[in-house]
């Protein structure tokens, strides 16, 4: 009795939502132009990640990717294969925070949600990722690709549940220019800098996408700074440098990326003060700022 009660009791976060339905977040919304790719025995997570990537823009088959994100000896995929791959993709691999409405906001927005679900009981998990296509609070449903079952109905109360199974966790796989709606300044900037180390070019577009909605963002204007630099556009890298500087005069990673920049243009003097600036401000690499003051003064 107990257990058919707690069943049927209304989970915690919706439960929030029906006392305070925010009000810029619509009653109903649905993303049609998700496509559909049914999914194979223990290969939802190359599936969903398909559908996302292909509602981004993007022409994948969810076999392209089962080399990528599949662990046989799993027979499933782990949440940072998952990510990862979206980032092999150059697409933006963001997490959402734990929270049903966040799920909502992003595909009111227009943004396919990857969510992990356990489908049966703490004591005998059936993981699975499928993908919020949309919802209508009215009819208290949920819609999902999932398995092999297209825009399947899955009422919000039995979401809620079996994602909280999951640890409520879920992703978007977004075009770098596109911001998540419900981004996060320091979240989107260590997302662009995940993806930074394989895709630069993807990155510094994301950063300065970034960068349009927190233009002080102090993570985000060094990561600019740092993909400009990996692509090898080296003036590009010391404007955002030094814009960076210039709103956090002591952000000392920045003055010393600065002054190894400057050294490389052949602007030793300019170079010399910004790396004196990151010494003297110190910090946990303040050993690394005095290799590049040894550096630069060695030089004529």
């Amino acid at each position: 009795m107990a257990f058919l009660l707690s069943a049927c009791a209304t989970p915690p976060q919706l439960g929030q939502l029906e006392q305070g339905w925010p009000a810029d977040v619509p009653v109903r919304a649905e993303l049609r132009q998700v496509p559909f790719y049914p999914q194979e025995d223990y290969e939802c997570g190359p599936a969903a990640l398909a559908m996302a990537a292909t509602a981004a823009g993007l022409s994948v088959r969810p076999e392209q990717l089962v080399e990528q994100v599949y662990l046989p000896g799993r027979k499933g995929s782990l949440q940072q294969e998952m990510l990862a791959t979206g980032r092999r993709q150059g697409l933006l691999s963001y997490v959402l925070a734990p929270r049903l409405e966040a799920v909502l906001r992003e595909v009111a927005a227009g943004h396919p949600v990857i969510v992990f679900q356990n489908l049966s009981l703490s004591f005998y998990p059936v993981w699975h990722y499928a993908v919020v296509i949309g919802y209508d609070r009215e009819a208290g449903l949920l819609w999902l690709h999932s398995g092999r079952s297209e825009r399947m109905d899955m009422s919000l109360a039995t979401f809620e549940r079996t994602w909280a199974r999951g640890a409520y966790w879920a992703m978007v796989a977004l075009l770098p220019q596109q911001l998540p709606a419900t981004a996060e300044p320091d979240a989107h900037a260590a997302a662009a800098a995940a993806l930074e180390r394989t895709q630069p070019q993807a990155a510094l577009a994301a950063y300065t996408r970034g960068l349009q909605a927190w233009p002080a963002h102090r993570a985000s204007l060094l990561g600019a700074g740092n993909a400009a630099y990996a692509l090898g556009q080296r003036e590009r890298a010391a404007m955002a440098y030094r814009q960076a500087v210039q709103i956090h005069p002591d952000f000392a990673d920045a003055w010393n990326n600065l002054a190894q920049v400057l050294l490389e243009q052949g602007r030793k003097r300019d170079a010399r003060q910004a790396v004196a600036k990151a010494v003297a401000l110190g910090g946990p690499r303040l050993s690394r700022y005095q290799e590049l003051q040894a550096s630069i003064q060695s030089k004529k």
